[in-house]
């Protein structure tokens, strides 16, 4: 992604696109080239500083029915609603709301972009950066056995793929076998319902003598 920063006549603007969006925090008066831009970057962000990002509220252009105005927030924002349960012997559900504040609000603008007019970066829970790449690097921690191992396990699995197949495309031939010996059967019949009517009409009505 790139970022460009043009200076003059006290005028800065700041277009970010999806290719800087792992190296850059979200500040006001960033830009973006679309709204999906926008959620791209804010997720990377959000995976990158250990939160999970959630979409959130939206507003609508009176005049068309677009979106020009989007709410992304950390997926702990705001408070579960309190439900009774039916069972006391059912376990309750894990609290995952806790009135998080840390969000960004963007706004397209006249030009189609997407402008950053709000950003909250503090969270009241804790982060979760170490973990937030564990997906990307699991590979790399396991050891040499699991990797084998995992190994084995997929061309197992390719082995027992591959003889489903032969078996079903054995199964397939049979098939067009059986219906082109039927079709071949019913073709002759046909011809032979064809070769009796035109006996029978031969005899019922003979041709007239010259």
């Amino acid at each position: 992604m790139e970022g460009n920063l043009l200076r003059g006549e006290d005028v800065v603007e700041n277009t970010i696109t999806e290719e800087a969006s792992s190296v850059v925090e979200p500040f006001i008066g960033m830009e973006f080239e679309s709204e999906e831009a926008t959620k791209s970057f804010y997720d990377s962000y959000a995976t990158r500083t250990g939160f999970v990002m959630r979409v959130d509220a939206f507003r609508k252009s009176m005049r068309d029915g677009t979106v020009v105005w989007r709410r992304l927030v950390c997926n702990k924002e705001g408070f579960r609603r309190s439900i009774p349960r039916r069972s006391e012997s059912r376990k309750p559900r894990a609290i995952t709301r806790e009135g998080c504040k840390a969000l960004i609000v963007v706004k397209k603008d006249k030009s189609g972009k997407w402008i950053v007019t709000k950003f909250v970066k503090e969270h009241n829970h804790p982060l979760l950066s170490l973990l937030a790449n564990a997906r990307r690097s699991s590979h790399i921690s396991q050891s040499p056995d699991e990797k084998d191992a995992k190994i084995r396990e997929l061309s197992t699995e390719l082995s027992r793929e591959r003889k489903r197949c032969a078996t079903l495309q054995q199964q397939l031939d049979m098939v067009l076998k059986v219906m082109e010996e039927h079709s071949n059967h019913l073709s002759v019949h046909i011809n032979n319902v064809i070769q009796s009517v035109r006996e029978i009409e031969s005899n019922t009505f003979p041709k007239p003598l010259s």
